[in-house]
């Protein structure tokens, strides 16, 4: 599927004369190779984050059997997704990525609407990555003094990972890569001692039906069906973040393949040891409910506690918040070069501002991408459900930026000309299946997760709070649409063909 093409084959022009053929001045440090670019969106899609942080949620929202088959049926399908999205990634690879793909193959709106749902996305993401972690930083810290992991401690310990997050960044992505590299081997390792660990050291282990087979709906819906559904946000949510390939592809040499090829590497290594982490996991968990109702807050963190006791569990744990140290810290990268480019062309308020560059990396937007991800996390603070609909917003909001390029690429297959890395007579059906498959999840994450018990009435702890934030997101954009249209302007490429005429097909 990585053959060459008539049009901007690798080797023919170099990554910086593509740039300028599309458009764009480099601008960003040229520092990152094909390993690192995909260990970025394998530090992002971070099995020790979205699989650990969930996993309670799984335990509620169809037990076991949903969150093994769940991840092996969604798996498949976001191979799909990332298929289709390395395809488009490779014909345009700019630290714009998805809405520049959007705006060249379907016009100005589609890529203004795109950018904005993929900016929910990134920012929704570092959100739940980070509280993620500040959980299980109050688990340890539980463990080792007794610390009680109340909601005001647990947001407080959430803004400081978000600040290291920032400073790290603000280094530059010299050691951004580095640290990426480091996080592809902490993962792979972590995983290996977290599953050997919980294979050899408990006495009792649960059966090959129980981890495949066992059900449980606690979520007060009658339906197992709806239930089901539900409880694929677990895998759908892991399996997110890969664009951050396409957005340091402007930092990653030879990037029309190896940012593809790093989306894809990224979506297969995760699946792998992702499954092998839930087994593991499931296996060893000693008491179902005990470990549902855990007083750490973080049900990993019980059966780790139940399987190898407080010094094991404590050494497990620190494994798992590193993993998502570096998860975090790659989803600040991502956002950060989809702000800077967003803001270059003049898409944001103080756009001006977030395209500054410094030393090559753009600094104010690294500091914009970790203050609207605090704010994005504050109602986790009054509602137990908050956290759930964190996670919910970032897969309804980059799960669509992902689909919108490949619909155009189907949609206007005559016009698109394929980079280096492309899928042949295979882009088309590969593309429609993405498109259907982030339909479904789409809709699917809108609905609510808990059924409510106050006579049928939503309250703030029932209430699935991604649909309101994505609404609040397209009315803002909406607006901002009416004001600043005229500014908003994407290079024109010097290959383009004239897309006047896709202008009034939009949204």
């Amino acid at each position: 599927m990585s053959r060459p093409s008539h049009h901007r084959a690798a080797g023919v022009h170099s990554d910086d004369l593509v740039l300028r053929e599309l458009g764009y001045t480099p601008q960003l440090s040229r520092r990152m190779t094909g390993f690192g670019n995909a260990a970025i969106s394998f530090s992002v899609i971070s099995v020790l984050s979205g699989c650990m942080t969930l996993y309670g949620f799984g335990l509620t929202t169809g037990g076991p059997a949903v969150m093994m088959w769940g991840w092996v049926i969604v798996g498949v399908m976001v191979l799909f997704v990332g298929a289709g999205l390395a395809e488009v990634t490779s014909a345009y690879p700019t630290s714009g990525a998805l809405f520049f793909m959007a705006h060249k193959l379907g016009g100005k709106k589609w890529g203004w609407y795109t950018g904005w749902l993929n900016l929910l996305g990134l920012l929704g993401a570092i959100a739940g990555i980070d509280y993620g972690c500040a959980l299980f930083t109050g688990a340890l810290l539980n463990l080792q003094f007794g610390f009680a992991p109340t909601p005001k401690k647990i947001i407080l310990i959430f803004f400081a990972i978000l600040l290291l997050h920032a400073v790290l960044n603000l280094r530059g992505v010299r050691l951004v890569n580095l640290l990426n590299g480091i996080s592809v081997w902490w993962h792979l390792v972590g995983v290996a001692v977290i599953v050997a660990a919980l294979a050899v050291v408990p006495a009792h282990h649960q059966s090959a039906g129980f981890v495949f087979t066992k059900f449980v709906n606690d979520t007060g819906w009658s339906s197992n069906l709806y239930v089901v559904m539900i409880g694929l946000l677990l895998a759908q949510y892991t399996f997110s973040g890969y664009d951050a390939s396409a957005h340091l592809s402007e930092e990653t040499a030879n990037a029309q393949v190896a940012a593809p090829r790093g989306i894809m590497r990224a979506i297969t290594w995760s699946w792998a040891a992702g499954f092998v982490l839930l087994a593991g996991l499931t296996f060893a968990i000693q008491d179902y409910a005990g470990t549902q109702g855990t007083d750490t807050g973080v049900p990993p963190a019980q059966i780790f506690l139940d399987a190898l006791g407080p010094g094991g569990a404590k050494a497990l744990l620190l494994i798992v918040i590193v993993a998502q140290l570096f998860c975090g810290n790659a989803e600040t990268a991502a956002a950060s070069r989809m702000i800077f480019a967003f803001s270059r062309d003049n898409a944001l308020p103080g756009s001006h501002l977030w395209q500054r560059v410094t030393g090559g990396t753009p600094r104010a937007a690294v500091w914009l991408s970790v203050g609207v991800a605090a704010i994005i996390a504050l109602p986790s603070l009054y509602s137990p459900t908050a956290y759930g609909a964190v996670t919910a917003i970032n897969v309804i909001g980059i799960t669509p930026a992902y689909a919108i390029p490949i619909f155009l690429r189907v949609k206007n297959r005559r016009r698109f000309v394929p980079g280096p890395w492309h899928l042949g007579r295979w882009g088309v059906p590969i593309g429609v299946v993405a498109v259907v498959w982030v339909a479904f999840v789409t809709v699917l994450f809108c609905l609510p997760q808990t059924r409510p018990a106050t006579g049928g009435l939503m309250t703030v702890d029932t209430f699935n709070y991604a649909p309101a934030a994505l609404v609040v997101m397209l009315v803002l954009a909406a607006l901002w649409w009416r004001i600043a249209r005229r500014g908003y302007s994407v290079p024109a490429a010097a290959v383009d063909h004239d897309m006047a005429d896709l202008e009034s097909d939009v949204i």
